[in-house]
Parts: C-alpha cells; structure tokens; sequence
C-alpha cells in the first residue's frame, strides 16, 4: 500500500515539474519573441546588442576578439570614390 502510494507521489510530482519546465519554456520563448520585435523595430539595437556581448565576452575571460567588419566598409576605406 505504502508502495503504491508512494509512487503515485513521484507521478505526481513529476508531472507537476513538467508543468512547471512548459511554463518556463512559454516565458521564455514569450521574452524572445519580444526582444525579437525591439530589434527588429531599430536596427541599431542589433548592433548595441552585438556590442554588448562582445563586451561581456571580454570581461569574462583575457580573450582576442576577431571584429567582423562588412567587406563594402572595406572597399570605401581603401577605395573612396
């Protein structure tokens, strides 16, 4: 009997962590979806966004960081018409 009720415990438990972890999901993808639509609304945001994590990236760790620059950038700099 003890048995019984004790594994009905452990179902339910279970089941109600389940819950919990979908809750979390539907947060987060509900945040994402938001910070999705802030971004996309400025393009700068994306860039300071960018910044950001480049600046984190460096604090954590005394790392090289290889700044992706966009190749036309390059060619107006060496080329200027």
């Amino acid at each position: 009997m003890q048995r019984s009720m004790a594994t009905e415990a452990e179902a339910s438990r279970e089941a109600r962590a389940k819950v919990i972890a979908a809750e979390g999901e539907q947060k987060a993808s509900r945040q994402l979806k938001e910070a999705a639509d802030v971004i996309s609304s400025s393009p700068i945001a994306l860039q300071l966004r960018y910044l950001q994590t480049l600046t984190q990236i460096s604090a954590e760790k005394n790392s090289t960081i290889i700044f992706p620059v966009p190749s036309i950038v390059c060619f107006d700099y060496y080329f200027p018409f």
